[in-house]
């Protein structure tokens, strides 16, 4: 595979020439960039070795809400210690709506040196290494669909005002989406927004998050964007930035992207369908059958190889076990319904969309573009554990040669079907992390117990609060009437 040069600390100097400070952001559990702006003088200084970061980012939720269970990498009982914060050099790139200031990522490392077992980057570079070890490496593809809601202007010469404000007097379903009707692929609906359509794109390719197809999905305001194939490590930080781009140009135009799974009653959700490949150092896909297994058990694997039916048979097995992973919130599981163009149980099939793990293989894909799209995320889903879990089942499967243990879907079946076998996949946040967190979960065999402990207890949180509140659901329907 063709690398780019990498980076190194002696070229900063000249790197940096013109600049005077440095932005740099590492990634929580839930996905959401966590950073600072520094002095060019602090950076260089910090490059090589790193500096120190206040741990409470692995110690509070998305709301900046500390925990109530205490858990082991920052709590009141270690201060809500620094970790070491380590810049990749590599991932340098400039932020073009801020003056094209230069930003890096970091990943986290405890003072030993050992990488924090919840840091998403460091867990992803982890399972690349198992592959690496055995002279492969993996390639993937994300695709993230969001709902857009603009607030209205009082006038038309007054900014618009943000979505948080407008909620504060008004009922979320009353919030206006971008666009109105249901207009997937429409060639004319962005022109409604070109400039703010237009600079997104544009902004992305300037950022480094290249996008390989962006157009409008189906329901009022959605808009897909499918980013361009790389290296697997690559795509996760393409994927999480590809928000930031989106936040940050959309805020200047008054409009408020939204990627949680089910914003809105009776449309489909936002998935983040995401294609997984392995490939040899050369960059030849190991998933491809050079000749037709005329005897194949299935039609659907006739042309995937041995390595790709145990991939495949890795991740069905280990599916049910790691679905927090894939479906991190209470309103992931809103997305995961029958009739919404949502997996539901563990199935798969050749070029079937209604299955949790689609096949994209010859005779309907080239030889070298054979592999599998996993179709249970949303787009809610933090992409580094997403494709850590896909990877690590996977190679799971590779390595115990576990064989595939039900049908594909029959052409023309949806889930629920003859046909489908698989068992039915968590109902709720709390079902799945139960089963995650279980003493024989996949989840602990292939990620340890630290992190699985520590990345359940935020879900135990999460499950919490939402036991706790009352939903204008509840209060509509029982006001008056118990």
């Amino acid at each position: 595979m063709a690398l780019t040069p990498p980076i190194t600390v002696e070229a900063l100097p000249g790197l940096l020439e013109n600049d005077t400070k440095v932005k740099l952001a590492g990634v929580d559990v839930d996905g959401m960039l966590r950073g600072k702006l520094v002095s060019k003088k602090k950076f260089l200084s910090i490059a090589k070795e790193g500096f120190g970061f206040c741990s409470v980012i692995f110690g509070w939720d998305m709301h900046d809400k500390t925990y109530d269970q205490e858990l082991k990498i920052s709590n009141k009982q270690n201060g809500y210690r620094d970790l070491i914060a380590v810049p990749d050099l590599n991932s340098f790139r400039r932020i073009p709506w801020e003056d094209n200031v230069p930003f890096f990522l970091v990943s986290f490392f405890d003072d030993d040196s050992k990488p924090v077992c919840a840091d998403p980057r460091g867990l992803l570079k982890t399972t690349v290494e198992r592959l690496q070890e055995k002279g492969c490496n993996a390639m993937a593809g994300a695709e993230l669909e969001f709902f857009q809601f603009k607030v209205p202007s009082s006038s038309p010469a007054a900014e618009a005002p943000s979505v948080a404000s407008y909620l504060n007097d008004n009922p979320p379903h009353t919030l206006p989406p971008l666009t109105e009707g249901m207009f997937g692929y429409s060639i004319t609906r962005p022109t409604l927004n070109k400039s703010y359509y237009h600079e997104v794109y544009d902004s992305c390719a300037e950022f480094r998050c290249n996008l390989e197809g962006w157009h409008t999905e189906s329901g009022p305001g959605v808009y897909e964007a499918a980013l361009e194939f790389g290296q697997i490590s690559e795509m996760a930080d393409r994927a999480s930035l590809f928000k930031y781009v989106v936040r940050s140009v959309a805020s200047g135009y008054g409009i408020t992207p939204c990627f949680m799974a089910k914003p809105k009653y009776g449309l489909p959700g936002n998935s983040g369908h995401t294609h997984v490949s392995i490939v040899d150092e050369d960059g030849k896909n190991l998933l491809y059958r050079e000749e037709k297994d005329e005897k194949a058990k299935y039609a659907d694997i006739a042309h995937l190889s041995d390595l790709g039916r145990h991939f495949l048979a890795g991740i069905l097995e280990g599916l049910p076990d790691v679905m927090p992973m894939l479906a991190p919130t209470i309103n992931s599981y809103k997305r995961l319904v029958e009739n919404f163009w949502a997996p539901v149980t563990v199935s798969w099939g050749l070029e079937h969309r209604a299955a949790s793990v689609r096949l994209i293989a010859p005779p309907t894909s080239k030889p070298g573009a054979t592999r599998f799209e996993v179709r249970v995320p949303g787009a809610d889903a933090n992409p580094y554990f997403v494709m850590s879990a896909i990877l690590a089942l996977g190679w799971r499967g590779v390595e115990k040669k576990l064989e595939i243990s039900i049908p594909p879907l029959g052409k023309g079946q949806d889930l629920g079907g003859s046909s489908d076998q698989g068992a039915r996949l968590a109902r709720n946040l709390r079902e799945a992390t139960d089963r995650f967190m279980s003493k024989d979960s996949i989840a602990r065999e292939v990620f340890g117990d630290e992190f699985v402990d520590h990345f359940g207890g935020t879900r135990e949180n999460e499950i919490r609060l939402w036991d706790e509140a009352v939903t204008d659901w509840e209060l509509k329907r029982y006001i008056e009437t118990v």
